[in-house]
């Protein structure tokens, strides 16, 4: 079986913020349209264990940084992978598959990898990707990273879900790369819904190129606090809009058939 669509939901797409909680109607909305041939690649383990960890005990983690996003994550996951299962339809498996930079760097574990998704996909199992934070510290991380630029011209870090969803969409060549956030797709200016850009399109991967660089040099600002922004976001999908993989970037409230249809906002790339 073929996967067509490769999904990424963000951390904050899947936060009720007013609540600090999950949002389940669009965990529970999307869980029901992923099937057999989607792949999806899910932040938040990191947030959801970090509210967790307040619920049960009334404080958050102290000490260093890392070590808190280390504990967190290793909570959120287990959260995050039952609620997926419990909204999934019951007749398809869930895998769960975690990803470190060294698994794309390294060509023989690329196609480990690019195996196992394709089997899933025919075994009537979907998978949920996800980068594996408990077990990577950041030092080693930069270490491992400087190693590998040594002997490579392009070095994948994937420490942004962003990548890594572009990095899944072009290992599987997948047709269409969803990109699920708390906006209705790439604005112009992030504080102005009113400028977003409904679509960027090219007659050819350089042409394409051309589009996306020119709405990254227009993109003003980030949605939020300690976000990469808009800019970092398209840089990362470049390599697959070039290679013709249909990337839409919407709003997580809006159903995935509806943000494929057209029938509702978003932000659409393609070669023509």
């Amino acid at each position: 079986m073929n996967i067509d669509t490769v999904v990424k939901i963000g951390s904050m797409a899947l936060i009720r913020k007013q609540d600090n909680d999950i949002d389940y109607n669009i965990l529970s909305r999307l869980s029901a349209e992923l099937r057999p041939g989607i792949v999806l690649i899910s932040s938040g383990a990191t947030e959801i264990g970090r509210l967790d960890y307040i619920k049960r005990t009334g404080r958050e983690l102290a000490g260093d940084r890392e070590t808190v996003i280390t504990d967190y994550a290793a909570q959120g996951q287990t959260i995050l992978m039952s609620q997926y299962r419990r909204f999934i339809s019951p007749e398809y498996s869930v895998r769960q598959l975690l990803v470190e930079h060294t698994h794309f760097n390294d060509p023989a574990k690329r196609e480990h990898i690019r195996q196992l998704l394709f089997r899933s996909a025919g075994q009537e199992a979907v998978t949920i990707i996800n980068y594996n934070d408990p077990v990577s510290a950041e030092e080693n991380r930069k270490l491992e990273l400087s190693a590998f630029r040594r002997n490579a011209d392009t070095v994948v870090e994937c420490i942004d879900n962003d990548e890594t969803a572009a990095v899944i969409a072009d290992l599987v060549d997948a047709k269409t790369l969803v990109i699920l956030t708390s906006t209705e797709g790439i604005y112009r200016d992030a504080g102005d819904p009113s400028t977003l850009a409904e679509s960027v399109t090219g007659k050819n991967a350089d042409e394409i190129e051309a589009g996306i660089r020119e709405l990254q040099a227009s993109c003003v600002g980030a949605s939020r606090e300690g976000a990469q922004g808009a800019k970092a976001k398209l840089e990362y999908i470049i390599p697959a809009a070039r290679r013709g993989t249909e990337v839409i970037i919407g709003h997580s409230s809006h159903k995935l058939s509806d943000l494929v249809a057209g029938s509702v906002p978003r932000t659409k790339i393609s070669i023509n």
